[in-house]
């Protein structure tokens, strides 16, 4: 009976996992979706890969990559501060782009210090389709 108390509550844990797991990806997809539509409907997971490894001169950070890592399932460090920085890619850090407003002030406060600008709607998109990507 005990034995079968603990398979009980084994497989009752991993379902919930799995539903959460699950919806936390549909968070990230209607985030995705959210933002393509901002940028009128389509988002470019290669052209979001250019913009994370592209080198800019208008901010304090030369790249994404500079804080992040060439590799956003890594976890980077800060340029000036050399705080750790978690994993930019959700296949490793599941906790990004489930919140819209976090992912709204992530973008404001980087593109401005990669960029030296606010990025637009399509950046935004092509961004997060290509993170979303890496697996």
């Amino acid at each position: 009976m005990h034995h079968l108390a603990n398979y009980i509550k084994r497989t009752i844990g991993v379902l919930f996992m799995a539903v959460s797991l699950s919806a936390r990806a549909e968070t990230q997809m209607e985030i995705l979706a959210q933002l393509q539509a901002e940028a009128g409907g389509s988002a470019s997971t290669e052209r979001g890969r250019q913009l994370y490894q592209g080198r800019f001169q208008g901010g304090q950070a030369e790249s994404c990559a500079t804080c992040h890592t060439v590799n956003p399932k890594d976890s980077g460090r800060h340029a000036r501060t050399g705080k750790t920085v978690e994993p930019l890619a959700p296949a490793a850090n599941p906790e990004r782009f489930t919140d819209r407003a976090k992912v709204e002030k992530w973008f404001r406060r980087n593109c401005n210090e990669v960029l030296g600008r606010l990025c637009t709607p399509q950046e935004k998109a092509d961004f997060a389709a290509y993170v979303l990507s890496v697996r």
